[in-house]
């Protein structure tokens, strides 16, 4: 049986938390032995323990990546432990004990950064591809553009592997279910609803959503756009959608039953100017939901233009309405979208065909460490 320890520095669960909890919950449990280093007090340790995964909570790391101080630490719990391979979700700290414990790691990639000039060339571009070649054995990307996004800072792209991300099915709603959460916001029964579901900050594009509802109000388009979540700039959006008088525009704030938005709208929306590989794409494509998303990042390579969904340029408010009323009016190309989409899910997105690919790494590893 191969050990492996996951060490992520979450304190609340967020994408990266969600894709562990997602790989856990479809692991090998008769040829992998699986334990988490987290946080102590993190949110995430009754949900790993619940899926019956040994947690080893640890004094420090919370909600950051490096430390001195941490590394000694987790080198001791390492030394203790004496895995096979350590996958590390960020948490620079744990690469650099495994490997000064001389254990195989593997660190994955969830986000996409906006990389800055600097860190593109000397002598930035070296230091930063020093870190991730010296100190991870293998490094998973969530999509091709992360894989990119990492490379361009030096990184040895022989060592990124692109794994993507894979999820559970979220709940399913019966159609008076559905009704009953439609009335809870106001909603009509008729109305084409459009969801963002994504924290409010400015690079996730909900300034260009507020413009494509001012544009859909003034034709007349019988669509609704639920903005779920909070953020940074809630306030400034509330206050523009008040000023615009954006009656088709509900803001949910923080749900935590975030499936019921997802059983109720007609077409997701993802308006983001950096994108990894987003988790509610992947659950409104579980539900047959098609997507309305901005054409950056990872979004191209969940979403094609008018196979599971449709492609907008970023940035563009009148683009996005454009985009809505593609899949609102066109009754035919959006019974062939959400039809693919749940195909496109069972063969690509699942947690099941992540955790296969996860684990065919570990093997490999565990081999060469032998």
């Amino acid at each position: 049986m191969i050990k492996c320890i996951n060490i992520i520095s979450d304190t609340n669960i967020g994408g990266a938390g969600k894709v562990l909890l997602s790989y856990l919950q479809n692991r090998n449990r008769s040829d992998f032995n699986q334990a988490v280093i987290v946080p102590q007090g993190s949110l995430l340790i009754p949900e790993i323990e619940g899926l019956g995964v040994r947690v080893i909570p640890f004094n420090g790391m919370a909600d950051r990546s490096y430390d001195k101080n941490d590394v000694k630490g987790l080198m001791a719990l390492l030394k203790k432990e004496r895995p096979d391979v350590v996958h590390c979700h960020g948490a620079l700290s744990g690469r650099i004990a495994a490997t000064r414990c001389g254990i195989k790691s593997v660190y994955t990639r969830h986000t996409i950064a906006d990389q800055p000039a600097y860190k593109k060339r000397f002598p930035f571009k070296q230091i930063l591809g020093y870190i991730n070649n010296h100190y991870s054995d293998v490094i998973i990307a969530v999509s091709p553009a992360a894989k990119d996004n990492i490379v361009e800072i030096g990184t040895n792209p022989n060592k990124v592997e692109i794994v993507f991300n894979g999820i559970p099915h979220p709940p399913v709603l019966t159609e008076e279910e559905k009704r009953a959460v439609r009335k809870k916001y106001g909603i009509e029964e008729h109305a084409f609803v459009c969801a963002i579901i994504a924290r409010l900050e400015e690079a996730k594009g909900h300034r260009e959503v507020l413009e494509a509802a001012n544009l859909l109000k003034q034709q007349g388009e019988n669509v609704i756009i639920v903005i779920a979540g909070t953020g940074s700039i809630k306030e400034l959006l509330q206050a523009e959608a008040k000023a615009k008088n954006l009656t088709n525009v509900i803001f949910t704030g923080f749900l935590k039953n975030i499936w019921e938005i997802e059983n109720i709208m007609n077409l997701q929306l993802n308006a983001s100017y950096v994108e990894a590989t987003s988790m509610s794409l992947l659950e409104g494509m579980s539900l047959g939901i098609p997507a309305a998303v901005s054409r950056v990042g990872g979004n191209p390579y969940v979403i094609e233009d008018g196979v599971n969904g449709v492609l907008f340029p970023e940035k563009d408010g009148e683009a996005i309405a454009r985009a809505i009323l593609r899949c609102k009016n066109d009754e035919s190309l959006y019974r062939t979208m959400a039809a693919n989409c749940t195909k496109i899910f069972e063969q690509r997105f699942t947690g099941e065909v992540m955790a296969r690919q996860i684990e065919s790494i570990y093997r490999r590893l565990a081999q060469k460490g032998e």
